[in-house]
């Protein structure tokens, strides 16, 4: 599914579920509170009805035909004051009599079954005089009902129901008291549920309220679909574009924060590749160059040696022919170290060792130019975490670079903040200023010969060992020669020798 219809899906989606949902809440919540109210204001009604002007001794000696005696009168017009005032909309009281047997009565709402329930007669009631029940009739209205909390509790209600009008209703009950005890006798009034209508009303609107939520949630979601899908789909065509080759055009940088962030990323990742792609044709060139010189040598002095019928003239030419085999063997080793790097193996140890075993391997070739180099490494060990074999690797390439720069070499070694630093120092020409911004870029050097990956080469694996590498002095024009200084992260363990070497 595309990324814009699924956006627009799941926002839709949950637009309706939340709108739904707290629709369904407000309105169950709000239906339950008036209900209650209602509820409340029914038996609050009846019940103040009953306390006050119903004498139950008195009707319950009423009988069929004393309609209209004192007693009677009295109570039929306390009921059509309830009426007439507009509390109520019908009122009666009623009689509980004996369970009936089983028999099936029609109450407002449906037909129900009566099981053993008590029937009532009406005493006296607010219906016109047609209708008007004569005392002792019974009245069906009331028989559906459970009304066994009207005379455990004293008050009670029924469910809603609607009336021949079309409109809800609902019944309230309060039971009336003798002096005494409790009575078979108990008021039933009529309300009309006008809540509901309002209650309807907002159901509409929440209806109405929840479309237009839904037909806007849908809006902003394509809105929003197209603010995010149409610049992911440009990036996209970006990347394929680079992906077939074409990386010349530059990414535009998209609007917004994460799309911007995409696109400037994307931008960097063009330009490495054409940085890499652009190394990659160097290294090849360079390669070539480096790998033509010695095979020139090689055919030339393996011609002169096959026509050479003196054996010590042969002897010197395999000599150069070998020298010149090492010097190949030297240009494939760098280019593949700086092309597939070794990851570091790092060992806790001290670094003085690694250290001394590369000032002796450049020591007897600055000793056979007629050349010196001096070690000054201190008492106390240097211990740092690191991979031996190629601490050695990058310090032997720095004393060789100061080797062929100068005939006098200077080696250090100390321990400061934290760091061990070792430090290569020479007397030769120093670094040309055109050169030592980018002297530790691969395939940048100021000799006839070498590839240039030397220092490339200790810059990455420095970097391996969490350490670095700068050029600190050289500048050519002065002739003071150059200096090396490599960095890496001292152990944080110190020994005890190192202790004491500091404290005094």
């Amino acid at each position: 599914m595309p990324l814009r219809r699924l956006y627009v899906l799941v926002l839709v989606a949950f637009a309706v579920i939340f709108t739904a949902a707290s629709s369904w809440m407000a309105f169950s919540v709000t239906d339950r509170a008036l209900e209650d109210e209602l509820d409340d204001k029914l038996q609050v009604t009846a019940g103040v009805a009953a306390e006050t002007g119903l004498d139950a001794e008195n009707l319950l000696l009423l009988r069929p035909g004393d309609e209209g005696n004192l007693f009677w009168t009295e109570a039929h017009e306390r009921l059509r004051s309830l009426v007439d005032r507009g509390y109520v909309d019908a009122a009666w009281i009623i009689r509980r009599q004996s369970p009936a047997s089983p028999r099936e009565g029609s109450v407002p709402g449906g037909q129900v079954t009566v099981d053993r329930l008590p029937s009532y007669t009406a005493i006296v009631s607010t219906e016109s005089a047609a209708s008007l029940p004569i005392i002792g009739t019974d009245v069906f209205i009331f028989s559906g009902y459970d009304l066994s909390g009207l005379w455990e509790n004293g008050s009670a209600t029924s469910t809603f129901f609607e009336g021949t009008d079309g409109r809800s209703y609902k019944y309230g009950f309060a039971r009336l008291e003798e002096s005494d005890e409790e009575s078979d006798l108990a008021l039933a009034v009529l309300m009309r549920a006008d809540y509901l209508d309002p209650l309807a009303r907002l159901r509409r609107s929440v209806l109405l309220a929840s479309a237009i939520t839904v037909v806007l949630s849908a809006l902003v979601a394509i809105g929003l679909a197209a603010r995010i899908a149409k610049p992911l789909e440009r990036l996209s065509r970006v990347a394929l574009r680079i992906q077939r080759g074409r990386i010349t055009r530059s990414v535009e940088v998209e609007a917004g924060v994460e799309i911007g962030r995409l696109s400037r990323a994307m931008e960097r990742m063009r330009l490495g590749i054409i940085q890499r792609d652009e190394q990659l044709r160097l290294m090849l060139a360079q390669v070539a160059h480096e790998i033509r010189n010695p095979l020139g040598g090689l055919k030339l002095f393996s011609a002169i040696a096959a026509d050479s019928a003196d054996p010590q003239e042969r002897a010197q030419l395999f000599r150069k022919i070998q020298a010149e085999v090492d010097a190949l063997n030297s240009i494939i080793t760098d280019f593949l170290v700086y092309a597939r790097p070794r990851a570091p193996q790092p060992t806790l140890h001290d670094i003085r060792g690694p250290l001394r075993e590369a000032a002796e391997l450049v020591a007897t070739e600055l000793e056979s130019r007629g050349g010196s180099l001096e070690v000054d490494l201190p008492d106390a060990q240097l211990e740092v975490v690191a991979d031996s074999g190629q601490v050695k690797r990058m310090v032997l390439n720095l004393l060789r670079n100061a080797a062929e720069a100068g005939d006098r070499v200077w080696l250090k070694g100390a321990f400061s903040n934290g760091e061990v630093i070792v430090s290569v120092r020479d007397n030769g020409p120093g670094v040309p200023e055109s050169l030592r911004g980018r002297i530790f870029q691969p395939f940048v050097t100021s000799k006839e010969r070498g590839a240039g990956l030397g220092l490339a080469i200790v810059a990455g694996v420095a970097r391996a060992h969490d350490g670095r590498v700068e050029l600190v002095s050289g500048d050519g024009a002065a002739g003071n020669g150059a200096e090396f200084r490599l960095y890496l992260p001292g152990s944080e363990v110190f020994p005890v020798a190192r202790s004491e070497a500091n404290g005094r």
